[in-house]
C-alpha cells in the first residue's frame, strides 16, 4: 500500500506533503480515511478540479477510504482570492450547488456494489457541524487555537492585505472553518489525511495544527501542484471561459476539443498528470508525440481518457463522431441535434431568418471569407463545402433537404475552417 506515494510522485501529483516517511508508514498500516473538500462557489466544478480527483482515485485504488466534503458552510464564505473579495451567494443557491457538485463527484469515486477491495466514498457537508456553532463557541473553542500572525502570513491573505481592496473578516476567518473541517472529520470518521491544491497548503497545515492541539493526534496533508499552460496562462480556460464538468455548461464535444487542441508541450505534461495508464504506455505516447507531433497522439489520448471519465462512453463516441463528421470523415446525418449544436456553437455559427441567402453570402456571413468575391473564388477553386459536399454553384440557395438535425447547415472552407448556419424561426 506504500506504492501509491511512488505512483503519485511518478505522475507529478505531489507538490508538498507533511513528513513523507511518516505518511508512507501510516498508509502501510492499513486502510486510511482521507478527504478533499470542494466549495460550491459556482454551479459546477471545472477541469481545474480534476487533479484532486486523480489523487483521490489513486488513493482509493490503493485500498484507502475516500471522504468527499462539499462545503455548504465554507461555500457561503468563500476562500480568499489573491485579487479581490468573492461575491457571496445566497443560502438557497449554495444549497442547490452542493447537490449538483455531489452528483458530479459520483462518477469519479463511486464503485459497483460487487467490487471487492475498493471503498466507495463517504459524502459530507460541513454545514452539518458548522451551522450549530454559536459565535461565542466559534471564538472560544476554535479561535483561541489560531495565532493572528500566522494567519496573516498565509499567501492569499498577505496579498490581499497589501492590496487596495484589503480583506474582510469574513474571508479572513475561512481558514479557521477549513481547519475545523479536518478536526470534525477526524472525530467523526477517523480521517487522517487531507489533500488539496498547493494554494491551499496554509489551510491544510492549519487543520493539522488544530487536530494536534485539540485531539492530541498526528494527521497528514498532501498538496497537488499548480497546473498552468506552457505560455504561463491559466489552465482550464478556453475562449468561452472556464471548461466546466457540467455538460450543460461545457458540452462533451467542447470538453473533448479542449484537450485535443492543447499545445504539444502542454499535452505531454498533462498526460503524465491526468492519465491513469501504466507508466510505460504514458512514456510511449509521449515519445510518439515528440517524434510525430502532427499526429497529436498525446492530445487524443488525453481527450479520450478524460471525456470517458467525466462524461461516459456514449458521450465520448458522440464527441469523436462529431469531430470526424465535421471534417468529412463521417456522415453528418449520424449526429444527434444536441451534439451537432454543441460542435457548431464551439466552431462558430450564425443564424439566418427570412429569405435564405446564397451559399456565397453564407460563406461571408459566417466569416469563412471576407467578401462575396472571395466566396465565389473559393467555390470556383473547389475549396467550399456544404455538409461535406463540394459546392459548385456559389449563387445556389441550400435546398430544403440539406438541413441537418437541429436545423443546421455545416459550411467548410478548405480542410479545417468550419462554421454552422442555423435557421431561425
Amino acid at each position: 500500500m506504500t506504492d501509491v506515494i511512488d505512483e503519485l510522485h511518478r505522475r507529478g501529483l505531489i507538490a508538498q506533503s507533511t513528513d513523507e516517511a511518516a505518511l508512507r508508514a501510516h498508509l502501510a498500516e492499513g486502510p486510511v480515511a482521507y478527504y478533499a473538500g470542494f466549495d460550491p462557489t459556482a454551479q459546477s466544478l471545472h477541469v481545474g478540479h480534476l487533479l484532486q480527483f486523480m489523487v483521490l482515485r489513486a488513493l482509493q485504488r490503493a485500498g484507502h477510504q475516500p471522504v468527499v466534503l462539499v462545503g455548504g458552510a465554507t461555500g457561503l464564505i468563500g476562500d480568499p482570492r489573491p485579487s479581490s473579495e468573492r461575491q457571496l451567494n445566497d443560502r438557497d443557491t449554495v444549497a442547490t450547488w452542493v447537490g449538483r457538485i455531489r452528483e458530479q463527484v459520483a462518477p469519479f469515486l463511486d464503485v459497483p456494489a460487487e467490487t471487492e477491495g475498493l471503498a466507495g466514498p463517504l459524502y459530507v457537508d460541513n454545514l452539518d457541524w458548522t451551522a450549530p456553532v454559536s459565535a461565542i463557541d466559534f471564538l472560544r473553542d476554535l479561535g483561541k487555537h489560531f495565532r493572528v500572525g500566522k494567519m496573516l502570513a498565509k499567501e492569499a491573505v498577505s496579498a490581499r492585505l497589501n492590496s487596495e481592496a484589503g480583506i474582510s473578516y469574513t474571508e479572513f476567518s475561512y481558514q479557521i472553518l477549513q481547519a475545523n473541517d479536518f478536526r470534525e472529520l477526524h472525530r467523526r470518521h477517523g480521517v487522517t489525511l487531507q489533500t488539496g491544491g498547493s494554494d491551499q497548503w496554509g489551510n491544510l497545515t492549519a487543520g493539522i495544527d488544530l487536530v494536534r492541539r485539540t485531539e492530541g493526534a498526528t494527521v497528514h496533508a498532501m498538496s497537488t501542484p499548480l497546473v498552468t499552460k506552457s505560455d504561463g496562462t491559466k489552465f482550464g480556460k478556453s475562449e468561452g471561459g472556464a471548461v466546466w464538468l457540467d455538460p450543460a455548461l461545457t458540452s462533451p464535444y467542447a470538453f473533448f476539443q479542449f484537450w485535443l487542441n492543447a499545445e504539444d508541450a502542454d499535452a505531454r505534461r498533462w498526460l503524465t498528470l491526468y492519465s491513469e495508464r501504466p507508466a510505460d504506455e504514458v512514456a510511449a505516447l509521449i515519445t510518439e508525440s515528440l517524434e510525430r507531433p502532427a499526429a497529436r497522439t498525446a492530445q487524443r489520448a488525453l481527450a479520450e481518457e478524460l471525456t470517458l471519465l467525466v462524461h461516459g462512453p456514449d458521450q465520448l463516441r458522440q464527441a469523436e463522431a462529431a469531430g470526424r463528421a465535421l471534417f468529412g470523415r463521417e456522415d453528418l446525418g449520424s449526429l444527434d441535434a444536441a451534439t451537432l449544436t454543441a460542435a457548431l456553437e464551439e466552431a462558430g455559427s450564425t443564424t439566418v431568418e427570412g429569405e435564405l441567402p446564397t451559399l456565397a453570402q453564407l460563406l461571408q456571413q459566417t466569416g469563412l471569407v471576407a467578401s462575396l468575391s472571395e466566396a465565389r473564388r473559393t467555390v470556383k477553386e473547389g475549396g467550399a463545402y456544404l455538409n461535406n459536399e463540394r459546392v459548385t454553384d456559389a449563387e445556389a440557395v441550400p435546398p430544403a433537404d440539406a438541413w441537418l438535425a437541429g436545423g443546421w447547415l455545416v459550411l467548410r472552407r478548405g480542410r479545417r475552417a468550419i462554421a454552422g448556419v442555423r435557421r431561425g424561426v
